[in-house]
């Protein structure tokens, strides 16, 4: 991608941006408000042993529950929205992988997943955003938690190769058929019934913003390897 192109999208995303703020505001107004008041109607109800009003109750607390995962769709399209202008330093990617596993490391040990880093030394240093950075690892690891149910292995790996610095996600989870890989990095696909669609695309675009590739190789039952390649800091 050349400095034109890249601008091109900057400029798109950051309009994208604006439209989107826009619309965050119009929604969260009302959905805050709504959710104040069945917060209120909640709390009346619970001092009742009616149980017409403990059944009302019941139905509030699915609209409660709706609510909010309308407001996590709604942050995940803003994250989705504001990726374009970045904050690049230059870093080691390793040490960046290092702090995120020492972060994500208790989540895994509760639902019974080995984290295996495999980071090769005297790394090539790369140009990122950390924070965006540190939200791709995020998502990929709870792509990975998602794909493992029971428990497995997620192995983290780091090498060089032709002028790049590769970043792999490996898991040994319930993988996917061709025809769901293919449409991973789709906006608003999502093989989740309560997904936002957003996740993956969101992943996609931020290594796209620092000029790298993301590709996904993943066979039913045999697991899914995502690699990230971004190129060296000159």
């Amino acid at each position: 991608m050349d400095d034109q192109e890249r601008q091109r999208l900057v400029d798109l995303y950051s309009e994208i941006a604006a439209l989107a703020g826009g619309l965050a505001h119009e929604i969260r107004n009302p959905l805050s408000t709504m959710s104040l008041n069945l917060d209120l109607l909640g709390e009346e109800l619970e001092e009742s042993d009616n149980p017409r009003d403990q059944k009302m109750l019941k139905r509030i607390h699915k609209v409660q529950s709706e609510c909010q995962h309308l407001n996590e769709i709604l942050n995940a399209f803003l994250q989705f929205a504001r990726v374009g202008e970045l904050e690049l330093v230059e870093a080691d990617l390793n040490a960046v992988v290092r702090d995120f596993v020492d972060f994500y490391q208790p989540t895994a040990r509760e639902h019974g997943i080995e984290i295996s880093p495999h980071l090769e030394s005297n790394l090539p240093t790369v140009k990122l955003d950390q924070s965006l950075m540190r939200q791709v690892l995020m998502n990929l690891a709870q792509n990975a938690q998602q794909a493992m149910p029971g428990g497995g292995l997620l192995e983290l790996q780091t090498f060089a190769r032709d002028g790049r610095v590769r970043l792999e996600f490996i898991d040994t989870g319930e993988g996917m058929d061709e025809a769901t890989r293919s449409k991973l990095f789709d906006v608003f696909f999502s093989t989740k019934q309560d997904g936002s669609g957003l996740g993956l695309p969101t992943v996609r675009k931020i290594v796209q913003a620092h000029r790298g590739t993301i590709s996904c190789e993943s066979e039913r039952g045999k697991g899914t390897r995502f690699s990230i390649a971004l190129p060296a800091a000159e």
